[in-house]
């Protein structure tokens, strides 16, 4: 279907170019990771910012969502743009995607300023793009030309020197990225010897290709991957790799920078870490020049008391400690490069073995994060709000790095998401097998059973019959009035929910724990699992595992912390 232009800089356009630039990545993904050298040559550039732009289309998509539920028609500008930014935000992955999401945030400054305009137009879009450019530049430590910033930067210059609508503006901007994009390999000297663009660069271009066509209606012209006559190779709207690139690039280390600025050499950082963190601007400014010290490729964004911090260190515990007196930092992600890893020539790096077979699963807080990790699954968290998009399953799977994959979804609305991340890592030759968990109790239940000895198929069967012989509930403090299935409820009732359906209103924690695993065990149990949220009273676990001691003969009871899971208690009973 062709796409409708829009006219001026509004919700709904913030939509479309959020839906197209999605797209556009998804379509380039693999180019992109197979031209990725700097800052290291760890292939994930591409994979980073198709993430980082799906959390911001799922955000805006929630606000539109929203206010289609309430008949209130469309969005103001400002809700839209906030929204893309902070979802940007929370999913940036990579050093890559962290950039992307303050160069989104630099653009919603702007389009947000005013939240009575519906609209904005071509000066308004000139100011958005010089602001994210001036910006992104601001959140790294040590700016390097031949970047995605020198793309940014000349994308927001070709636009001041533009007069006329959006579309105008959108289609200067992108021929002024695309051609600072064909000049990086001779900006940056890593780019020049494995003759490719850089790779941020090149995805910032399809972002600001999709920019054009949201305001056009029309697909701007292919870019170029490498740099000489050589590899005078393009591609269009559809990913084409080159095998000749591909094999350039692996036989090429992230090699020490020598007049283009600091980089890592072939002996960078053993480790990448990220983390969100809530803290305050003075505490972040203290934040980086501790990590400054620490490593390299330091890259914080965000601000307003939310923060994503990047960087590349040899002592991951100290950038996390770091995070912790800062603030409270939270969603941690470290991946440890390796010795013989990116770091090194494609002649010296070891093939990684693959293990014949892995559990993923999606958990809905810390503890049991860290409970699941301890059972050797490979983990997902979602926050509370924050549900992982496919692309985030997907990447966990290659994560696992195996050859049979279990995934535990541990949550109905997800059942959708993980079949399509199922589906495409099949397509990857990875065989998936997808067990529709609806809790993350019954994924413990699953989990307790997985024997990775057995025939693919029998684990399956066993894994999925444990997971269906446990009953889930969880207990809730209610954020609105509402019509359920035991009555309507009010704001601030606690809720017990019984296999995903209210059966239990109340008043207080402890009693409404009480009440529903009193139903539950009417129809019998051997086990019972109790998880704790950070909310949950001291006293609930003591009481409701006396209640189960006392009144039910035979039952165990076993308890876990959960951390920050959003519900106040989570309860399995097999």
């Amino acid at each position: 279907m062709a796409q409708v232009p829009q006219t001026f800089f509004d919700a709904l356009a913030v939509r479309t170019w959020c839906s197209l630039a999605l797209r556009a990545l998804g379509r380039a993904r693999e180019e992109i990771d197979a031209i990725n050298v700097y800052p290291v040559a760890d292939g994930d550039t591409g994979t980073n910012l198709y993430l980082t732009a799906e959390s911001a289309a799922a955000a805006v998509e929630a606000v539109f969502e929203a206010h289609n539920a309430h008949d209130r028609g469309k969005p103001a500008l400002a809700d839209a743009a906030r929204a893309m930014a902070h979802g940007a935000l929370i999913g940036a992955r990579g050093n890559s995607g962290t950039i992307l999401a303050q160069l989104l945030r630099g653009m919603a400054q702007v389009l947000a300023a005013d939240s009575e305009t519906p609209h904005t137009d071509g000066e308004g879009l000139r100011l958005a793009l010089r602001q994210a450019a001036d910006s992104a530049r601001q959140a790294v430590a040590h700016p390097v030309e031949g970047t995605v910033l020198t793309v940014a930067s000349a994308a927001a210059d070709a636009a001041e020197r533009t007069d006329g609508d959006c579309g105008t503006v959108a289609r200067a901007a992108y021929d002024g990225a695309r051609a600072a994009l064909a000049e990086t390999p001779g900006r940056l000297a890593v780019l020049g010897r494995a003759g490719v663009v850089d790779a941020g660069g090149r995805g910032l271009v399809a972002v600001l290709a999709a920019l054009v066509e949201t305001f056009t209606g029309e697909t701007p012209r292919a870019v170029p991957v490498a740099a000489g006559p050589e590899h005078a190779r393009v591609v269009g709207a559809t990913a084409v790799t080159s095998p000749e690139i591909v094999a350039e690039v692996s036989e090429v280390p992230a090699a020490p920078l020598d007049e283009c600025g600091d980089g890592p050499g072939a002996g960078g950082p053993a480790f990448e870490v990220i983390y969100l963190l809530e803290a305050d601007d003075t505490a972040v400014a203290r934040l980086r020049e501790r990590l400054d010290g620490l490593g390299e490729s330091l890259v914080v964004v965000g601000g307003d008391g939310l923060w994503n911090v990047h960087v590349h260190v040899d002592d991951a515990g100290a950038a996390v400690e770091a995070g912790v007196e800062a603030g409270r930092p939270y969603r941690i992600r470290i991946t440890h490069f390796g010795v013989g890893d990116v770091h090194t020539t494609g002649a010296e790096r070891p093939p990684r073995e693959r293990a014949q077979r892995a559990v993923v699963a999606v958990v809905p807080g810390e503890g049991l994060a860290g409970l699941y990790a301890e059972a050797g699954a490979t983990t997902v968290l979602a926050r509370p709000g924050e549900p992982p998009a496919s692309g985030e399953l997907v990447q966990a799977v290659r994560r696992a790095h195996a050859r049979e994959v279990v995934l535990l979804p541990n949550d109905s609305d997800l059942r959708h998401t993980a079949a399509a991340a199922a589906e495409q890592a099949r397509a990857e030759g990875i065989r998936v097998a997808l067990i529709p968990t609806r809790s993350a109790v019954q994924g413990i239940a699953a989990l307790a059973v997985h024997e990775p000895e057995r025939r693919f198929d029998e684990d399956v069967v066993q894994m999925t019959s444990a997971a269906g012989a446990t009953r889930h509930a969880e207990v809730v403090v209610a954020e609105r009035q509402s019509w359920t299935m035991a009555g309507i409820c009010q704001a601030g009732d606690v809720l017990g929910l019984i296999d995903g359906d209210v059966a239990v209103i109340g008043s207080d924690v402890t009693a409404t724990a009480e009440s529903v695993l009193d139903r539950m065990l009417s129809a019998g149990g051997e086990l019972v699992t109790l998880v704790l949220g950070d909310e949950a009273p001291e006293t609930v676990a003591d009481h409701l595992e006396t209640r189960v001691r006392e009144s039910y003969l035979a039952v165990d009871t076993v308890v876990y912390r959960g951390g920050r899971q959003g519900a106040v208690l989570l309860i399995g009973v097999e």
